[in-house]
């Protein structure tokens, strides 16, 4: 394999048995270093991709998801959510545990009832990014 680079800093990847990439339009393998050098620049640390994947993650479960929208008009209980998703109280409890671990939502205690919400604006943030990219 050879890796060249010249004044524009794109390096040129082939091998021996170079194929055409018909399906994405590539005739020619190219590699943009300035781009690849800038891509590592502004790279997250090991840890904050693993939580950030996690986030991802966690929220990928329909489940999971549709009780964080639940919330987002204002704060609900187990029983709120349990009756909205059609989920028993403990699958919620469960699911609201590991939202909570990951600061996607947050309690508060009134009497005997613990009621849930967003933990932050960023979370709605989130939420709102992600249908727009959806609906376009």
């Amino acid at each position: 394999m050879n890796i060249c680079s010249n004044a524009q800093g794109v390096g040129i990847v082939g091998t021996a048995k170079a194929k055409f990439l018909k399906e994405d339009g590539c005739l020619v393998r190219v590699v943009h270093l300035d781009r690849v050098e800038k891509a590592r620049d502004e790279i997250i640390s090991e840890r904050e991709l693993e939580r950030l994947s996690l986030t991802f993650k966690v929220m990928g479960d329909p489940n999971r998801l549709k009780t964080v929208m639940a919330l987002r008009s204002g704060e609900m209980c187990v029983c709120d959510l349990a009756a909205f998703t059609g989920l028993s109280e403990s699958a919620v409890s469960h699911q609201l545990r590991r939202l909570k671990d990951l600061s996607l939502v947050k309690s508060r205690r009134d009497g005997q009832v613990i009621y849930y919400a967003l933990d932050d604006e960023h979370v709605s943030v989130l939420l709102e990014v992600g249908l727009e990219h959806i609906r376009e």
